[in-house]
C-alpha cells in the first residue's frame, strides 16, 4: 500500500486499469450481444444434430454458422472458448475499485454523514457485499430457475434492497460503483461457476464417449440470458458517478434502480428485434419514463438565492481556499491528487469566477463536492457561495 500512497502512481494505475477494463468490457459485451443475436437468427437446419444455422456477411465475406442441439459427433480442433474477456473485465474492475475507492476510502468510499464507518470496516463490508451478491443470486437461481417470471421479480427485489442498503452505508458517489460491482460479480460468477463448468462437462462427456447431458448447456444458456439483461444496468452504474445530479439526489438509490430497469427494458427491445419482433412501445415507454424521471429529479434553480445582502468576494475566497483549493490547485495539498482533478484550478479570483457555474452545480446544488465532503464544507458556506454566484459572481 505504500506505493499506492503516491498520487501520481495512482493516476497512472487509474488510466491503465480503466483502459484495460473498458477494452475487456467491450469484448465481453460484444461477444455476449453477438451470441444473443446469433441464437435469435438461427433457422431450422436439415443437418443431423444441428439445431439451427445462420448465414451472415461481414468484413467482405460470407459466414455459415451452425448450432448443435447438444454437441457434434466428434469434437473439433481447435475449439474456441469465450471466458477470459469476462474474467479480465472483473479482475480489472476490482483492481480499479481498490486503487480508486479502497486506497482513498476516506475520500471516495466513506461518508460519516451517511454511516459512521472506519475505512477498514468500509472496505471489508464492500468486499463482503460482492461475495454476498453472488451467493444470494445463485441461491435464487437454483430455487426459482424453473419459474423465470418469479425469479425475475425476486432478482429485482434483491437489487432494489441492495441499492437501498448500499445508499445507507457508503458515500453517494460510491453507491452506483458498489452496486455495479455487485451486479458485475454476479455476471462474472455466472461465467466462472456455471457457464464454463457446464461447457467443460459437455467436452469431458464427448472425450469419454458418453452422451452429454443437455442440462449443463441449458443451465449455462439461462445464466447467459441473465448476463445479457444485466449488461446495460452495469454500464449505467459505471458511468453514473460522473453525473452528480444522479447520485446526489435524496433518493438516488431509487433513481439508479429506475434507470437500471429501463436499461433492461431497452435490452428486451433489441432481443425481440433480433427475433423479427419489433415492439416500438418499448422504446416509446422508455423515452416517456426517462423524460418523467429527468423532470422529477431536476435540481431547484437558485433564483431565490440572489435576494438578500450582497455577498462580497472577500467572504467567498476563504471558503474556496479552505474547502475547494486543497484539490483544485496548481499545487494540490490533498495527497490524493498530484494534479488538479479534471484540470479545474481555483487559485485566483479570475479562475474562481470563470468556474462559478461549475462550482454552483457541484458544491451548491448537487453538493457532490468536496468529495465525501472531506474538507467539511457547511450548508451555510454552500448557501454563501450560491448567493455570491447568483448575484453575479463579482470579483475585485
Amino acid at each position: 500500500m505504500s506505493l499506492l500512497a503516491d498520487a501520481y502512481l495512482r493516476e497512472w494505475l487509474d488510466l491503465l486499469l480503466r483502459w484495460l477494463h473498458v477494452i475487456a468490457g467491450m469484448v465481453w459485451i460484444g461477444t455476449s450481444f453477438y451470441f444473443v443475436a446469433l441464437d435469435s437468427h438461427l433457422r431450422p437446419s436439415k443437418a443431423q444434430g444441428v439445431a439451427g444455422e445462420s448465414w451472415e456477411i461481414h468484413g467482405g465475406g460470407f459466414y455459415s454458422v451452425q448450432k448443435y442441439w447438444v454437441a457434434p459427433e466428434k469434437l473439433p480442433e481447435p475449439l474456441h472458448w469465450f471466458k477470459w474477456e469476462a474474467y479480465t473485465t472483473w479482475l480489472s474492475g476490482f483492481a480499479l475499485l481498490v486503487v480508486l475507492y479502497y486506497v482513498d476510502a476516506d475520500t471516495y468510499l466513506v461518508d460519516r454523514g451517511v454511516a459512521d464507518l472506519g475505512t477498514g470496516w468500509a472496505v471489508v463490508i464492500s468486499v463482503g457485499l460482492l461475495a454476498l451478491a453472488w451467493i444470494i443470486y445463485d441461491v435464487l437461481c437454483r430455487l426459482l430457475g424453473a419459474r423465470q417470471l418469479l425469479l425475475g421479480i425476486a432478482l429485482l427485489a434483491f437489487v432494489a434492497a441492495a441499492a437501498y442498503g448500499v445508499s445507507n452505508l457508503f458515500s453517494a458517489r460510491a453507491v452506483p460503483i458498489q452496486l455495479g460491482a455487485m451486479l458485475g460479480t454476479m455476471m462474472a460468477g455466472n461465467v466462472l461457476f456455471v457457464i464454463i463448468p457446464g461447457q467443460r462437462e459437455l467436452v469431458r462427456a464427448k472425450q469419454a464417449g458418453r452422451e452429454p447431458d443437455p442440462a449443463h448447456g441449458l443451465r449455462g444458456k439461462q445464466r447467459s440470458v441473465h448476463n445479457n439483461y444485466l449488461t446495460l444496468p452495469v454500464v449505467l452504474a459505471m458511468i453514473a458517478p460522473h453525473f452528480p445530479f444522479l447520485y446526489t439526489h435524496e433518493r438516488a438509490w431509487l433513481v439508479l434502480l429506475t434507470l437500471m430497469v429501463l436499461g433492461a427494458w431497452i435490452r428486451l427491445f433489441f432481443n425481440l428485434r433480433h427475433q423479427s419482433r419489433t415492439i416500438w412501445t418499448i422504446p416509446a415507454t422508455a423515452a416517456v419514463a426517462l423524460f418523467a424521471l429527468a423532470v422529477a429529479i431536476r435540481p431547484e434553480d437558485g433564483s431565490s438565492r440572489a435576494s438578500g445582502a450582497p455577498v462580497p468576494f472577500v467572504r467567498v475566497a476563504p471558503v474556496v481556499e479552505q474547502r475547494c483549493a486543497t484539490c483544485h490547485s496548481a499545487q494540490p495539498t490533498d495527497e490524493s491528487f498530484s494534479t488538479a482533478p479534471k484540470g479545474v484550478v481555483l487559485d485566483t479570483p479570475a479562475q474562481i469566477k470563470a468556474r462559478s457555474a461549475a462550482i454552483e452545480e457541484q458544491a451548491v446544488e448537487t453538493k457532490a463536492m468536496p468529495l465525501g465532503n472531506a474538507t467539511g464544507m457547511t450548508d451555510e458556506e454552500r448557501a454563501l457561495l450560491g448567493r455570491w454566484i447568483d448575484q453575479g459572481a463579482a470579483i475585485p
